[in-house]
Parts: structure tokens; C-alpha cells; sequence
């Protein structure tokens, strides 16, 4: 046999990708932060907002210059779940890296809350991945 008999090995079109590689990235970034149900409830919590649990405005904690009650602060997190700094902050890591919320400090505390935006993105490149 010479060189000149192989076939063309080209996939049929279904099987072609139809997500970037980066995306698929992006994907699986999100449902990896989406398979934990500690962070599913911190993002919960994040989309009721302050007055859900009757948190307080980060002011009232001596948070200087914190009159914004918009976001979580890490210590809320911890006492709403029980959990300790280290999970608590390696769950909002995992949503942070996700894309799925922002992050802001205000002196020595960091406040976490949804990025809405990204995380309609994220579910609707899901949705197309799946056919949706």
C-alpha cells in the first residue's frame, strides 16, 4: 500500500464544536462554582440582598466610609453559614474566579455581590452548550 490510500478523517458537521475553547473554559468555571450548595446559597443570598437576613448597612459594623449597603461583607457570610474565614473566603474565591460576583474592599473588609450581568452570560452560554 502506498501513502496515497488514507481517507479524510474530517468529522461530519454535528460533531463540529460550536463553543470556543475559552468559552468552554469560562463554562466549566461557572458550573463548578454553580455544583457546591454553600455557594448556591451565598449567591442566594447575595440576589435577596441586605434585607433578607436583616443584615446590617456595613456603616453600622464601624466600616469606615461604608454608608453603601450594596454587597456581602466575607463576615456575614461566616456567620450566616457558620463557616470558617478560610471556607468562607475559598467559596467566594471559586464565584469570583467564575465571574459570577464582584468583589470590593472598604478598609479592612471585603464585600462580595452578584454581577448579574455575567451571570445571565454564563447561564445563557449553558443553555446554548445544551441546546436551550
Amino acid at each position: 500500500m502506498t501513502g496515497n490510500t488514507t481517507k479524510s478523517m474530517r468529522q461530519p458537521d454535528c460533531c463540529a464544536p460550536l463553543t470556543a475553547a475559552g468559552d468552554l473554559e469560562r463554562l466549566a468555571a461557572v458550573a463548578k462554582a454553580l455544583s457546591d450548595p454553600t455557594r448556591l446559597r451565598m449567591l442566594e443570598l447575595m440576589v435577596q440582598g441586605r434585607g433578607c437576613c436583616g443584615l446590617p448597612v456595613p456603616a453600622a459594623r464601624g466600616v469606615p466610609g461604608a454608608n453603601d449597603p450594596a454587597g456581602i461583607c466575607v463576615c456575614e457570610f461566616q456567620e450566616q453559614f457558620g463557616l470558617a474565614q478560610s471556607k468562607t473566603s475559598y467559596h467566594l474565591r471559586v464565584l469570583r474566579d467564575a465571574g459570577l460576583v464582584g468583589e470590593e474592599t472598604r478598609g479592612k473588609w471585603t464585600f462580595y455581590d452578584l454581577d448579574r450581568e455575567a451571570a445571565e452570560n454564563a447561564l445563557r452560554g449553558i443553555g446554548g452548550l445544551l441546546g436551550t
